[in-house]
């Protein structure tokens, strides 16, 4: 399984984003709750831009790519992310994170 926790790199900006998303829809959760991370983390793009998402990578990068990598054997056999596209890393990379955000916000609601 792959590494994340709150210490991940850049954890907390993309949690900030999580909590902005639900602030912004909270009218409708209800209707989205099952579909939460989809609608968060894969219907639009969380960087856009070549050297944007360079410069956001830093250098993590190679760290990424390895859990990036090692999610997508472990959850599809094989690894489909175009490595050489920063913004293609960037996303996916927080898409992986936005799983465990989600994941310890629905946690959350459910000890309340």
């Amino acid at each position: 399984m792959t590494d994340i926790n709150k210490n991940s790199y850049k954890y907390q900006e993309v949690k900030e984003y999580f909590d902005d998303f639900i602030n912004e829809n909270s009218n409708h959760l209800d209707d989205i709750a099952e579909e939460l991370h989809h609608e968060c983390f894969n219907t639009d793009y969380y960087i856009i831009g070549r050297y944007k998402a360079t410069q956001w990578l830093g250098d993590q990068v190679f760290n990424i790519i390895d859990i990036i990598a090692t999610y997508e054997k472990d959850n599809f056999g094989e690894v489909t992310t175009d490595f050489k596209e920063p913004e293609r890393v960037v996303n996916m990379y927080v898409y992986i994170l936005g799983e465990y955000i989600v994941q310890d916000y629905q946690d959350q609601l459910e000890t309340v």
